[in-house]
């Protein structure tokens, strides 16, 4: 009885040292994809970036006017300082300092804004794409795709590794 336990032990052992390689004779696929280049080329990422560059020119638009009233004010307050009165003088620079507090205040309140339009854009995107993602690496075997965009990740990669052609058709072909 034993030596059957001891046999046993030894085919675990064996067992055990050879698993990896058993693991080694399969073959292991890895993809990469550039999801930000993915999805700013496909058709509607285009369309999702455009939109929002539309947002940000409207935006500066509105910045604008108040931006060159503080550079108008700015500049008369350089040029007056030493013939003003204070009194003039405090005054011009209280409204100077409340066109640069507007000014602030219609920047952060435009960026928030613009972060919510980014959200409402790209969000449903991105979650489409993770989909193409995932459909393409279980229909074509990989063990894993990986974010080439993480640059402390991936240090060198084949560019038949790269995927990210085939996931902008796949977005694409899927809308």
């Amino acid at each position: 009885m034993h030596r059957k336990t001891q046999r046993l032990a030894w085919l675990i052992v064996l067992g055990i040292a050879l698993a990896p390689l058993a693991a080694a004779a399969q073959e292991v696929k890895i993809g990469f994809v550039d999801r930000e280049k993915a999805l700013f080329s496909a058709d509607q990422g285009k369309r999702a970036r455009d939109e929002l560059q539309a947002k940000v020119k409207a935006a500066e638009g509105q910045l604008k006017p108040v931006a060159d009233e503080i550079q108008k004010l700015q500049q008369e307050i350089e040029s007056k300082k030493f013939v003003l009165a204070q009194d003039a003088l405090r005054e011009m620079q209280a409204k100077l300092l409340e066109l640069q507090n507007r000014y602030q205040s219609k920047g952060k309140e435009l960026e928030g804004q613009l972060k919510i339009d980014q959200a409402r854009l790209l969000s449903p995107l991105e979650e489409k794409l993770k989909t193409v993602i995932e459909s393409i690496g279980k229909e074509q075997g990989y063990a894993m795709i990986l974010e080439r965009q993480v640059p402390q990740l991936i240090l060198y990669s084949r560019e038949q590794h790269d995927i990210t052609d085939a996931v902008v058709a796949r977005f694409n072909a899927a809308k």
